[in-house]
């Protein structure tokens, strides 16, 4: 989409961006994590001065498995480009986590899309972050 022309015209102060779980049975961490330096990238390129907040690929699954292994690595991967090309990496997770590891159906229904419930986990999270790089509050 953005190589068609959907962001032509506009610059945005921030984009906020969580992608990378539908590739999670396709492709490695590394081509994903690769992928997501080229969509930062092209953001970049097309909008300069938009600022990237890019979260960390949110936990799936009802319990810890090889999927949230894999994510983990992904996380790292990207997480190295925090405070580069005006990216900043924010990992909010374990948010979405009860102690044991396992995600409640009341954030997660699916184990995979976030309730009302964990929107609001996922808003409350990353807000301070987000209005420090809208140079104040969220309106």
């Amino acid at each position: 989409r953005l190589t068609h022309g959907e962001f032509e015209g506009v610059s945005p102060k921030v984009v906020v961006l969580m992608i990378g779980t539908n590739n999670l049975g396709l492709n490695t961490p590394e081509d994903i994590a690769s992928g997501i330096r080229l969509i930062c990238a092209e953001i970049n390129r097309l909008s300069p001065r938009t600022k990237i907040l890019l979260i960390g690929i949110f936990p799936r699954g009802a319990r810890p498995d090889a999927n949230r292994t894999k994510l983990a690595t992904i996380n790292g991967l990207i997480a190295g480009m925090d405070g580069r090309n005006g990216v900043t990496f924010l990992d909010l997770g374990a948010k979405f986590l009860n102690a044991d590891g396992t995600i409640s159906s009341e954030v997660m229904n699916d184990y995979l899309h976030p309730t009302a419930k964990g929107y609001e986990i996922w808003a409350e999270a990353m807000a301070p972050t987000l209005n420090r790089l809208l140079d104040g509050p969220v309106k």
